[in-house]
């Protein structure tokens, strides 16, 4: 039904310069490319799949982060281990998110 694809968490800059060069000059919403969303998830109240993604997503960061914490213990320099720890969801806020599918 749905095919899961993660992009690495440094791609942020780059999407988002896509997604407003594709809006520029438009006024109002394609509804060809809203609807098959919204109907998908009954108008945004059924989440769930979404919802998984977004807590995928976490989980990489939180990795990463940890990596690159285990590897600063390493260096010999300042580590950054346990200076900003991120637990999970709670240490995230969510400002937007854009939905990426392909023609149906």
């Amino acid at each position: 039904m749905f095919r899961r694809r993660s992009l690495p968490a440094t791609w942020v800059k780059p999407l988002l310069d896509l997604a407003r060069a594709a809006c520029r000059g438009r006024a109002e919403p394609i509804g060809a490319a809203y609807r098959p969303f919204n109907q998908r998830t009954d108008d945004g109240r059924d989440m769930g799949f979404y919802s998984d993604l977004l807590d995928q997503a976490i989980r990489s960061i939180i990795q990463v982060q940890d990596e690159k914490d285990l590897d600063s213990l390493f260096t010999g320099s300042r580590t950054s281990a346990l200076t900003n720890p991120i637990s999970g969801l709670d240490d995230f806020e969510l400002m937007s998110f854009i939905v990426v599918q392909g023609v149906q």
